[in-house]
C-alpha cells in the first residue's frame, strides 16, 4: 500500500469552501425564483417548484456540508528535495508527482475570500501544466513558495 503525503492544507479551507458552496446554492436559488415566477405568471406546471426546491436542498447538503469535508480530508501534499507530491479528489483520488527539476516558477494567489480567511493558494508551473495547492495559511504558503523556489534552483544546478 502506498503512503499518503504528510502535509494537510489549512482547516480554515472548510469554512472557505462552505462559503463557495453557499454562493453556488444562492445562484441556484435565484434560478429557482425565476422558475417560480414562470410558474406563477405563465402557468407552467407547479411540479417544477418541487424539483427546484429539491435541487436547492441537495445542493446545500452536498456543496455546503458533505463535499468540503471530503475534499479537505483527501487534500494532502509533500515537498521533498526531489519532487512535490499532491493528492486530492473526492471519489476519484488523483496523485501527482512533480519532479523538482521540472518546476519553472512558483506563485501565490489570494482573492478576496482567501484574504478574508488569511489563506493563499500556491501555483507550481512546469513547462506543460500548472499544479495548485489550495487554501494554505498565508505564512505557510509564503515559506513553501520560497522553499520550492530554492529547491528548484538547486535541482536545476545539479542537472
Amino acid at each position: 500500500m502506498w503512503r499518503e503525503p504528510a502535509q494537510r492544507i489549512s482547516e480554515r479551507a472548510l469554512s472557505l469552501w462552505r462559503v463557495y458552496g453557499a454562493i453556488q446554492a444562492g445562484v441556484t436559488l435565484l434560478v429557482s425564483i425565476a422558475v417560480g415566477g414562470a410558474v406563477y405568471f405563465w402557468d407552467w406546471p407547479e411540479w417544477l417548484l418541487a424539483i427546484a426546491a429539491g435541487i436547492i436542498l441537495m445542493e446545500l447538503i452536498l456543496s455546503v456540508w458533505l463535499i468540503p469535508d471530503l475534499r479537505w480530508k483527501r487534500w494532502r501534499y509533500e515537498v521533498t528535495e526531489q519532487d512535490i507530491e499532491l493528492q486530492h479528489g473526492i471519489f476519484i483520488i488523483q496523485r501527482t508527482l512533480v519532479p523538482m527539476v521540472r518546476v519553472q516558477h512558483v506563485d501565490t494567489e489570494q482573492g478576496p475570500l482567501l484574504r478574508k480567511y488569511r489563506l493563499s493558494t500556491i501555483s507550481i508551473s512546469t513547462a506543460a501544466t500548472v499544479h495548485k495547492i489550495p487554501a494554505l495559511d498565508e505564512q505557510e504558503a509564503e515559506e513553501l513558495r520560497r522553499s520550492i523556489s530554492s529547491l528548484a534552483r538547486v535541482a536545476e544546478d545539479d542537472v
